[in-house]
């Protein structure tokens, strides 16, 4: 690939350093994607500035004005504070027609309701868990077609914001005791969904109109204490001493029959084109003993630290980290030349 002026917006506290010297582990985990996407990229011969974006578009457009990019790598996850704005920054991208990589705007807001994602892909015939939204404000009263266990998250938030062991409900007050958490703490409605004893199962995709599903992925959760239950908490997700203490760790999911690895790739090319998802997605599921794929929730523009499950299966698939990156800027640039975007 051509060498290209880059324009990498970020959160304002993730735009990375130069150098990782002086920096603990635990620092530079919170920022270790950023940093692998602008190094790599300027190791591949890219130009690249990274922007740090929170609450204004005026920054956007003065970087677009004076370092006139060829592409936006777009790492932002939030706007003004909000999860729920993170397609209004892709959606002003089109309107300054300048191409971008990840989601479009309509794929974003789609996925981005837990509810909604789940209403689209069950009349495609995906399976799902039966569930129900506890809007703020609203008497916490489960409906009697839902039966306990239940896990109970955020609607809109992603990355295991706000799951822990406690997620997983098995009464009626322990299901108004978690909603009201949610609501308090997080922010935002949530969502209870019926809980499935299985395997966790992550599988990622790349591209726009033709999509190369990548290698199923598994979590592992390893030595958990009796009475734990596993699923993807924040600790096990984020926590890097936990990860090391309890051998949790991710790879290639092992044991699946070409039947059902088969039904889980199907399904994923099936959600991406119900959903409207482009560039990169990854696709959570359970998978129940008995074999059945159950959609959990669609994340486009995932996590891709070099470390992280997505780059690891891409490059068990042959794709190395910096070629996954190159093939994200094609992506984006490719979608603009189609919709007759100016580069």
């Amino acid at each position: 690939m051509k060498s290209c002026r880059v324009l990498l917006l970020t959160h304002p506290d993730l735009v990375p350093p130069e150098s990782l010297k002086g920096f603990s582990e635990a620092e530079v985990n919170v920022w270790k994607t950023e940093y692998d996407v602008v190094s790599t990229l300027r190791g591949a011969g890219h130009e690249v500035m990274p922007l740090g974006v929170d609450s204004e578009l005026r920054p956007i457009r003065d970087a677009i004005e004076s370092f006139k990019p060829n592409v936006v790598f777009n790492l932002l996850e939030e706007f003004h504070g909000e999860a729920v704005y993170d397609h209004s920054v892709v959606s002003y991208l089109e309107l300054t027609r300048v191409p971008y990589t990840g989601c479009n705007p309509r794929g974003l807001v789609l996925a981005r309701g837990k509810d909604l994602a789940k209403k689209l892909v069950h009349y495609h015939r995906v399976p799902t868990p039966a569930f129900a939204v506890f809007p703020m404000g609203r008497k916490v009263k489960r409906p009697p077609r839902l039966s306990l266990p239940l896990i109970v998250k955020s609607l809109n938030e992603d990355a295991s914001m706000g799951i822990a062991q406690a997620s997983v409900v098995e009464t009626d007050e322990a299901l108004a005791e978690r909603v009201t958490f949610i609501h308090q703490r997080i922010g935002t409605a949530a969502i209870a969904e019926q809980y499935i004893e299985g395997r966790e199962i992550y599988v990622g995709v790349l591209g726009n109109d033709r999509r190369r599903v990548l290698p199923i992925w598994e979590l592992q959760f390893g030595d958990l204490a009796s009475g734990t239950r596993p699923i993807a908490t924040e600790k096990v997700k984020h926590d890097i001493e936990y990860q090391a203490r309890h051998g949790v760790e991710e790879g290639p999911a092992k044991g699946l029959t070409p039947a059902i690895a088969a039904r889980i790739q199907s399904m994923v090319k099936r959600i991406c084109r119900t959903l409207d998802l482009d560039g990169y997605a990854r696709i959570d599921f359970r998978l129940a003993a008995d074999g059945t794929p159950y959609f959990i929730e669609a994340n486009p523009n995932p996590e891709i630290a070099k470390a992280e499950e997505f780059a690891r299966s891409a490059q068990h698939d042959g794709l190395k980290y910096p070629d996954l990156l190159n093939r994200i800027l094609q992506l984006g640039i490719a979608r603009a030349r189609a919709g007759g975007m100016a580069e």
